[in-house]
């Protein structure tokens, strides 16, 4: 495995002689992370795939714009994240999900890549129930550990703001696990 150092694969994305060989290291480097980004907002394993997918498509056709003012992280979290919401809307899944509607569970349930239990499954439901501006804060900072301030540069909302939606998300996703027992 090649050691991924950032400076370095910019300096090889700005060659055209390299450029290949880089945008490859990068996809190695950040597929595991953005793929648990972009599955904690979609859910299912094919479809992230697809989003991933497009993600990569859209960076490598716009590498040439990279002009390394951010983190290449936040900048593929930032596609990633647009690609989510763009998916998202054409499914239309960025209000919350009905009560009755079934197809979430069973599909989370049949899903191969899925292996929680019943705690996991509820942590899920109340997590899609969350308005999409808080679903998304939420799954950056528990599942990413992202820290605000990469948060707002990916997001272009202001660290208060991320802060309160953040905490918003936890007291209706406790409120919801609460309502269980």
């Amino acid at each position: 495995m090649v050691n991924y150092n950032e400076a370095i694969i910019i300096e090889q994305l700005r060659n055209k002689a390299t450029q290949r060989e880089a945008f490859s290291q990068i996809v190695n480097h950040y597929t595991k992370q953005l793929y648990q980004q972009v599955r904690h907002l979609v859910l299912d394993h094919d479809q992230t795939n697809d989003i991933l997918q497009n993600t990569f498509i859209k960076a490598w056709l716009n590498i040439d714009y990279f002009r390394g003012d951010a983190k290449l992280s936040t900048w593929l979290y930032k596609i990633a994240l647009n690609e989510s919401l763009i998916f998202l809307k054409k499914e239309n899944r960025t209000t919350s999900l009905d009560e009755g509607d079934g197809q979430y569970l069973t599909q989370l349930k049949s899903d191969s890549y899925f292996s929680g239990d019943q705690a996991q499954i509820q942590l899920q439901k109340a997590i899609h129930q969350l308005p999409s501006k808080q679903r998304i804060v939420f799954n950056l900072k528990y599942y990413q550990e992202m820290k605000y301030e990469a948060m707002s540069e990916i997001t272009g909302t202001t660290v208060g703001a991320l802060k309160a939606s953040y905490h918003h998300a936890v007291l209706k996703i406790k409120k919801h696990l609460e309502s269980l027992n």
